[in-house]
């Protein structure tokens, strides 16, 4: 599938990338999962005297951060009900830095449904034109292609031309900010939705023009405008699939990092599930109020599948305002880039 390709291609391009991300790291002892670490875990009990001692210690000298002030009260508490229930400062500043995350996660959700239309409806459009490429002629269901050889171009432009570019522009080490790139991604999406339905406008008034709406017969138009819509899904999944791991590697804690950078794969599996609830839901209501339900019939050109790319794109662009509500009033953990 096309999400499948984009990511392999994104991996292959970015490795060396995060790898030198990682070898800049502190080497720091893991420490206990904040969600299901126990410090009352039977070991010696001079280690577990000493680790309490400058754990209370480290707590005495810090104080909690204002934001989400009412899990604060887990640090409060002098003698809690059970021992496992006993919280220090670490664990509960830790708490909130993953809940902090978790809205930017839930927003790229919506940007992975719009990828599953690669492979899906975009396939579709795509064997109703011409497919000829010279004297080739191209299996539609090999277009997912496009967006790897996309991704593969812009990566190097990305390190060498745009980076560089926004250094001397900013004045910071590293030019775009992660959650700046995941904003861009996002971004690209609504164009992306709103070429997609431009072209299925025109695939269709071509349709009627040439007398071929009942026709099996390939369009005089060539499968290369909707590899458009390919190139800006494209881009935005190599802005923001970069942005958001390295966004999580770097702002979770550090026992939680391999859990925090799965979230990207999570938010691409909910999107594809999050699509099929969205076509589900857009027959049943089109069915009801309509004589044709907008996805569903033996014949393309008698779907109102742009009608669903315009859905798509105010769907896409309430989900950058909603990334925007969260992404403004984020704060990096100390040390980290700033907005």
């Amino acid at each position: 599938m096309a999400d499948h390709f984009c990511s392999s291609s994104f991996d292959c391009c970015n490795t060396s990338q995060l790898y030198d991300q990682k070898s800049k790291q502190c080497h720091c002892k893991h420490g206990p999962n904040p969600f299901f670490s126990n410090p009352n875990q039977q070991s010696n009990p001079r280690r577990k005297r000493t680790e309490k001692e400058v754990s209370t210690a480290d707590d005495q000298d810090q104080a909690p951060t204002q934001s989400l002030k009412f899990l604060n009260r887990a640090v409060q508490v002098n003698n809690p009900a059970h021992k496992a229930l006993e919280c220090t400062l670490q664990q509960v500043e830790e708490v909130k830095i993953v809940l902090k995350i978790l809205p930017i996660f839930a927003c790229t959700i919506m940007l992975n449904c719009c990828l599953a239309q690669l492979s899906t409806f975009s396939v579709q459009q795509a064997a109703t034109m011409d497919t000829k490429l010279g004297s080739l002629k191209v299996p539609p269901a090999s277009l997912p292609i496009f967006p790897v050889v996309f991704i593969m171009i812009l990566a190097p432009v990305y390190d060498f031309f745009i980076i560089p570019f926004a250094r001397k522009s900013t004045k910071s080490e590293m030019g775009i900010t992660h959650l700046q790139r995941i904003g861009i991604g996002l971004a690209l999406s609504i164009i992306a939705m709103a070429i997609a339905a431009l072209v299925e406008i025109k695939r269709k008034r071509v349709a009627s023009n040439s007398g071929l709406l009942d026709s099996k017969e390939p369009l005089p138009l060539t499968f290369f405008w909707v590899a458009l819509q390919y190139l800006f899904l494209g881009s935005a999944d190599l802005f923001t699939l970069a942005g958001l791991l390295e966004f999580f590697f770097t702002e979770a804690p550090t026992s939680m990092r391999s859990l925090a950078t799965s979230l990207t794969w999570a938010s691409l599996a909910m999107g594809y599930y999050l699509s099929s609830v969205i076509v589900s839901v857009v027959n049943d209501v089109s069915g009801k109020y309509s004589k044709h339900k907008w996805l569903s019939g033996s014949n393309l050109n008698h779907y109102h599948l742009e009608r669903f790319y315009w859905l798509m794109c105010v769907l896409s662009g309430l989900n950058f305002l909603h990334y925007l509500f969260w992404a403004i009033r984020y704060k990096y953990r100390p040390g980290r880039p700033n907005k």
